[in-house]
């Protein structure tokens, strides 16, 4: 009888969570998925290198991933790990989540422009 009950319990609640999320199952995987490819360049040069924008940790803060090669648009920005959008519109790229190495200004068109540090001008544009 016990054994029905718990039977009866676990029906009622994932169709509960079914009910509430509405009807979706999403796995881990999928919520991990990343949300954005991005090509950074400096100066207007024509070496790039590609910055991709994964699953969102917390309000504004997301993971980020940046190729190897950017380093010699920046050195030091290879260390980054992590990208917060604030509610400005402004996107800083940090080690830690919270002090920036780098900090973008929405662009004209499509993309974001670095002002902070001064140099490299840095370019951010979807891909």
């Amino acid at each position: 009888m016990k054994l029905l009950a718990g039977l009866v319990t676990s029906v009622a609640l994932f169709g509960g969570v079914q009910f509430l999320h509405g009807g979706a199952v999403q796995s881990a995987a999928e919520e991990a998925a990343p949300s954005g490819t991005y090509r950074l360049t400096a100066n207007g040069d024509e070496a790039a290198c590609a910055v991709q924008r994964g699953a969102e940790l917390s309000d504004g803060l997301s993971l980020l991933r940046v190729a190897p090669n950017c380093r010699k648009l920046m050195p030091g920005i290879e260390r980054v790990k992590f990208w917060r959008e604030e509610a400005d519109g402004t996107v800083a790229f940090s080690e830690n989540g919270i002090d920036p190495i780098v900090t973008f200004s929405v662009a004209d068109g499509d993309g974001y422009e670095s002002y902070a540090p001064a140099a490299p001008l840095l370019a951010l544009n979807n891909e």
